[in-house]
């Protein structure tokens, strides 16, 4: 077999054994991807119960401070009708209390409202505050064990390109150049066998003379239909 054709076919697995560990690196970067989406949407949720909860709060102490004022209102009424001296006037201050009462009834039904509210939302809360607890938790555990996983990925990656340099520096720069061109295009396919007198890159039947080439293996042989570097594996030759 031609030497560079057997320097690039060890170069060519080596380069497909190095895209390999690609996908574990993308299934690791997803799975914490997936748990810190998850640990995120339940953060987001207790924050907006901690909202909701501080927001009736704080429309309880309006209707208390209303309260107040309505009180202060009714006993200022009070006064006022001892020195009343007409129908009119009574009537006048009787609709105004009137309105002043159903204002507190409203005050103090609205109060009442979002404390029951409060009630069921703090208990959700400590629901939800354990569930963020426990998924920091399982974020932690995964981002750990994602880290681990890649740090080994990364030391086997490691290995196969100084490999890679070892043998890009042996081999011919015009080879080189050539098969790293078709890569560009091809991927893990730049060179391919033959089998059954086929590429297994596009599949597509050689012709007889074409074949005998390949069989041969003097010289680098490309595909006639798309290209790619081909030869005959060790098994096929020798049967």
């Amino acid at each position: 077999m031609n030497k560079h054709l057997n320097e690039l076919i060890e170069l060519a697995k080596n380069d497909k054994a190095i895209d390999s560990y690609t996908p574990e690196l993308e299934a690791a970067d997803k799975k914490v991807a997936r748990a810190q989406k998850k640990t995120d949407e339940s953060q987001s949720e207790l924050d907006k119960l901690k909202a909701d909860i501080t927001s009736n709060e704080e429309k309880v102490k309006g209707f208390e401070e209303q309260l107040t004022l309505l009180n202060e209102q009714l006993s200022l009424n009070a006064k006022k009708s001892k020195d009343i001296s007409t129908e009119r006037e009574m009537k006048a201050l009787s609709l105004e209390e009137d309105i002043t009462k159903e204002k507190m009834t409203f005050a103090n039904e609205e109060i009442e409202r979002l404390q029951e509210i409060n009630v069921t939302k703090t208990a959700l809360l400590d629901e939800a505050s354990e569930e963020v607890e426990t998924l920091r938790k399982d974020l932690n555990t995964i981002s750990k064990e994602a880290s681990s996983q890649k740090a080994i990925i990364e030391k086997s990656k490691g290995s196969l390109f100084k490999k890679r340099e070892e043998l890009s520096r042996n081999l011919e720069q015009t080879v080189l150049a050539f098969y790293e061109k078709i890569r560009i295009w091809a991927g893990n396919t730049a060179v391919v066998p033959v089998k059954k007198q086929a590429c297994y890159g596009c599949y597509m039947k050689l012709n007889d003379k074409t074949y005998s080439e390949i069989i041969k293996a003097d010289e680098i042989c490309n595909c006639p239909h798309c290209g790619r570097i081909l030869y005959i594996e060790s098994v096929t030759a020798e049967a």
